[in-house]
């Protein structure tokens, strides 16, 4: 079994439903649902012309390879209706593969770890609550250490 860390969120309509609802097909469609932190409400990152996001980061536990959660959480991004139209825009969910095991894969629609971990406290600080000893297979520092250093100020605010 993998285990597979992914962030949900979403600035559009009812956030917390969206996150439910992802949550509820990530578990049917991808794997078992072993950790979940906090909803977390944060500041828009890259376009802060928009409102809030909400932000959660879990476990799971699957068979599948990267590529097929990819294709998998790819269309419940889908299902629960979101629309691409604008890098860093609002959207009613957004479901990014963190990390896959402590692997690192580069496929062409696909960096395993996120590149962009380290740079998001949206990101880290959901991420810290429920694997904070969790090495960085790239950076080799722990989530709680990337915390400590990590560039961006932007408010990240537990709401339950």
């Amino acid at each position: 079994m993998n285990i597979v860390y992914l962030l949900t969120g979403g600035n559009i309509g009812d956030r917390k439903l969206a996150l439910q609802k992802a949550l509820s097909l990530i578990e049917l469609n991808c794997g078992e649902i072993i950790s979940l932190s906090s909803i977390f409400e944060t500041e828009p990152w890259g376009n802060p012309d928009q409102p809030p996001f909400f932000n959660q980061v879990m476990a799971i536990q699957t068979e599948l390879k990267p590529r097929q959660v990819l294709r998998r959480i790819l269309k419940i991004e889908t299902q629960t209706g979101r629309i691409r139209e604008e890098k860093y825009g609002p959207r009613i969910i957004d479901i990014d593969i963190l990390f896959y095991n402590d692997e690192v894969h580069n496929y062409p629609l696909l960096k395993i770890p996120h590149p962009e971990i380290q740079n998001r406290r949206f990101v880290l600080v959901p991420l810290a609550e429920i694997a904070q000893d969790f090495i960085h297979p790239v950076l080799k520092k722990s989530i709680t250490q990337l915390l400590a250093i990590c560039p961006d100020k932007l408010e990240v605010s537990k709401i339950e």
